[in-house]
């Protein structure tokens, strides 16, 4: 497949990617992607990712269920920033929260903002 001039040499071969809810604008995840992450994603229209940690592509919720729909791709102005918007099915976070991003961080420390949507000791 071909891709558009992604910049993945930047991050020696990773590009960072956003997963964004397309209903609401809510900032669900940040990860990663290499090439074959990304053309999967295109082809399949199933967001995958590039774990640094496993050394692997993985598509999101092939093990909890809780996968994400392409709706559509973004490109930043480098070429080296991408967006998923996605319709997120279950929660994006493996800690069981909707969105990765539900901690709040004031002068006052840390605070959940944000209930759980799912066990994690159910799934993993």
């Amino acid at each position: 497949m071909e891709l558009p001039e992604i910049d993945f040499d930047k991050m020696n071969g990773l590009v960072p990617v956003i997963a964004q809810d397309a209903e609401t604008g809510q900032i669900l995840m940040l990860a990663y992607a290499d090439r074959k992450a990304v053309e999967l994603t295109m082809e399949t229209g199933k967001a995958h990712y590039y774990s640094r940690s496993r050394q692997k592509i993985w598509e999101k919720g092939a093990t909890s269920g809780h996968i994400q729909e392409i709706v559509e791709i973004r490109l930043d102005c480098d070429n080296d920033a991408i967006l998923y918007k996605v319709n997120q099915k279950g929660g994006a976070c493996h800690t069981g929260f909707y969105s990765c991003f539900y901690r709040v961080m004031d002068k006052n420390g840390l605070h959940v903002d944000g209930v759980k949507v799912f066990d994690p000791e159910d799934i993993y």
